[in-house]
């Protein structure tokens, strides 16, 4: 009989010396610095430079590449418009994608000639991504598209473009600044995940690597990937009172029904980015401090505390859980917090193409056949 491993569980695919999770202690490691670390200590240009390059960068390479970055980040009138022209009830990742796939149109290499050629592309998704998601959050609101800036970082010129700087704008609260660069930083990056591995899969084709993103965006888009951030606020917001949170959780697990924000394939003590990301998320709410803020943070350790004392074995949070209400309380709009998952992923997706280009051969599993036995059409 042949052994099946169920969504590949368990299954090691291939080498990778991008990031791992160490399992004595518990920690989850970009090219060997753990990740809690590069948050605490490093901006999100940084630790992109450190995916894609392999080491973090002088003063020197942070200042030439934030200025290449930086020199990307305009769209051209021609994809304003493919933005502007999309439903505006369908769903954000969906606007992304398209957006991703006709700026593909552009490059004259139809298939992948060499590595640089990824950085480069990796490069201009890294810049563009943040543009086309802001321009996205305001044409929904009615609002225009705002132009980036070349005098602010990563995590500030996004800010400016979705909110502007006026006093209640989240680019004037240090709180709100600090919790969102330490969510790129954590969701940059995660080995063999669905949506990295799909990268990976299609660039073992050769194909190019516009379509190696655009399938990563389709992977992130479902809920049990990068969509389960989303739901974790959808579910917060439907039980509405912490009274209400144990209950609901019990009922949950009593109907055997998965509870979005908590468990996870890799790690078995828990996931090593939520403590850091739990910190931001309370510094954050408590900078806000009102009512609402209030209730989620509640809410927040209920459900923690209820998962782990209910379940046989001890399911804690993952980083979704954390970062659903974090970024409610700055203000995005629920359907936005999965392309804001793809910002940050951006960077390990194009580190893991590069790696797989460079030692490339085709991802093609075989199967069990368990279908009718051979048969014939009757003469």
């Amino acid at each position: 009989m042949t052994e099946i491993h169920k969504g590949l569980a368990g299954v090691v695919a291939d080498y990778t010396a991008i990031s791992k999770v160490n399992p004595e202690t518990n920690s989850l490691l970009y090219r060997g610095y753990p990740v809690h670390e590069l948050a605490e200590n490093c901006s999100f240009e940084e630790v992109a430079y450190l995916l894609w390059k392999g080491e973090l960068p002088t003063a020197e390479e942070l200042a030439q590449f934030k200025q290449e970055c930086w020199n990307g980040r305009e769209l051209d009138q021609k994809t304003i418009d493919v933005v502007m022209n999309m439903p505006v009830d369908c769903h954000p990742m969906d606007v992304l994608r398209g957006a991703i796939a006709f700026l593909g149109t552009y490059d004259t290499e139809h298939f992948t000639p060499d590595s640089d050629h990824i950085r480069r592309i990796a490069r201009q998704l890294l810049s563009k991504i943040p543009t086309i998601v802001a321009l996205d959050i305001r044409r929904r609101r009615g609002e225009g598209y705002v132009s980036p800036r070349k005098d602010l970082g990563f995590t500030e010129n996004f800010l400016w473009m979705v909110f502007g700087d006026g006093p209640d704008s989240p680019l004037n609260r240090p709180g709100d600044v600090e919790c969102f660069e330490k969510s790129m930083i954590l969701y940059a990056e995660h080995s063999f995940n669905a949506s990295t591995f799909t990268a990976r899969v299609i660039t073992s084709s050769m194909s190019d690597t516009w379509s190696a993103i655009v399938g990563a965006i389709g992977a992130l888009k479902g809920p049990l990937h990068g969509g389960a951030n989303e739901a974790v606020m959808h579910n917060m917001l439907a039980i509405g009172d912490p009274d209400k949170a144990e209950q609901w959780c019990k009922d949950k697990l009593a109907r055997k029904e998965l509870v979005m924000g908590f468990g996870h394939r890799v790690y078995k003590k828990g996931d090593s980015r939520v403590p850091t990301m739990e910190a931001a998320f309370k510094k954050l709410a408590a900078e806000h401090s009102d009512e609402s803020t209030d209730t989620w943070v509640k809410m927040y350790d209920i459900m923690a505390e209820t998962m782990y004392e209910n379940t046989s074995i001890k399911i804690r949070p993952n980083l979704d859980f954390p970062a659903g209400p974090a970024y409610y309380i700055m203000g995005f709009d629920i359907p936005f917090f999965t392309p804001l998952f793809v910002m940050a992923r951006i960077t390990g997706w194009t580190a893991h193409i590069i790696e797989q280009f460079e030692n490339n051969s085709l991802i093609r599993p075989l199967s069990s056949y368990n279908g009718p036995a051979e048969r014939h059409l009757k003469a």
